[in-house]
C-alpha cells in the first residue's frame, strides 16, 4: 500500500468516527436538555429523540420540544402568579367597595 492509500483509509476513518459522533451529540441533545431541567419525562425524551433520529428525524423535533414543555414547578409557578393576581384584585374590588359605600 503506498502512502496516498493510507491516508484516504485514514481520512474515510475520521470522517466516520466524526459523523458517529455527531449522530450521537444529536440524538442525546434533547434527552440532556430535559435532564438538566429536572424534567420528569427525561427518559421518555430520550427515548423519543433516538427513535425519532432511527426513522428518519421525523420524531426528533417533537422531542426537541418536548424537552422545554413546562412542567412542575414551573407550570404551578405561573398558576401561582395568576392566583396572587386574582387575590390582589379580589382585595382592591373589597376596598373600592367599601370606600363607595363610606363615601355614600
Amino acid at each position: 500500500m503506498d502512502f496516498a492509500t493510507l491516508f484516504a483509509w485514514f481520512v474515510i476513518a475520521v470522517l466516520f468516527f466524526v459523523v458517529v459522533a455527531a449522530i450521537v451529540a444529536v440524538g442525546s441533545l434533547p434527552g440532556r436538555l430535559a435532564r438538566q431541567r429536572n424534567h420528569p419525562h427525561a427518559d421518555a425524551i430520550n427515548a423519543a429523540s433516538w427513535i425519532g433520529l432511527a426513522l428518519g428525524g421525523i420524531a426528533w423535533p417533537i422531542a426537541f420540544v418536548w424537552a422545554f414543555i413546562p412542567f412542575g414547578n414551573e407550570a404551578s409557578a405561573g398558576n401561582d402568579e395568576v392566583e396572587t393576581l386574582r387575590k390582589q384584585v379580589a382585595q382592591l374590588q373589597a376596598e373600592l367597595s367599601s370606600l363607595k359605600n363610606a363615601s355614600a
